[in-house]
């Protein structure tokens, strides 16, 4: 069964006297930080549907995203998630952050400057141990030496038994940080996205 969530979302668009829009913000954020945007286009609706299918709504208490953006996967999430739930979306980029603070106005929803690598910290100031799923779609295969490693074994840890890592990339090598920290790789491609993507969803079975 799928919540709506309406009744708890106000939404609040920027004017044009606060700056782009959301594809104008999304396009500079990759001119300043293409190493961690990864795209110029946001995620198509395809892809959004895809790669949250597997998600067991009614069982989900935590939900985190790495690399919101302009909010292309929370409001999906937000719509899915139940009234009682939470999203907490972390982003380095200090431009999302703000435009997500104005534009998603709903109890349910924290957005964090700060790193997937803390991600454990992160959940812990917010009240929260484990995370039933987290997405990202971080890209991988650019990020400075370490840190993608940093960030698979975060996750892993992170994420409660039977959650998973919902992962969209636009090159496979991604699974190298995936495949050591969970126990289950599904995998699945959307070509109707810009450019084509590569899906993992890493389980952990239940204990």
């Amino acid at each position: 069964m799928t919540h709506t969530a309406s009744n708890v979302v106000e939404r609040r668009r920027p004017s044009r006297s606060r700056g782009p829009g959301p594809l104008g913000l999304f396009f500079k954020g990759f001119l300043k930080h293409p190493v961690m945007v990864g795209s110029v286009i946001p995620s198509s609706k395809r892809l959004i549907e895809k790669m949250l299918a597997p998600v067991d709504w009614e069982n989900t208490r935590l939900f985190v995203e790495y690399g919101p953006g302009v909010g292309t996967f929370c409001r999906p999430i937000l719509d899915r998630l139940a009234p009682d739930a939470t999203l907490i979306a972390i982003d380095t980029n200090p431009d999302f952050v703000d435009y997500l603070k104005r534009d998603i106005r709903d109890p349910r929803f924290h957005v964090v400057h700060g790193s997937a690598v803390d991600v454990e910290s992160i959940i812990a100031d917010k009240g929260f141990d484990k995370a039933d799923y987290v997405v990202s779609g971080l890209p991988f295969s650019t990020l400075p030496d370490g840190v993608g490693e940093e960030i698979g074994a975060a996750t892993g840890r992170v994420v409660r038994p039977g959650g998973a890592f919902l992962v969209y990339q636009f090159s496979p090598k991604c699974r190298d940080y995936i495949e050591p920290n969970f126990d289950r790789i599904d995998k699945g491609r959307e070509i109707w996205n810009i450019p084509p993507a590569v899906l993992f969803w890493g389980w952990k079975d239940e204990a």
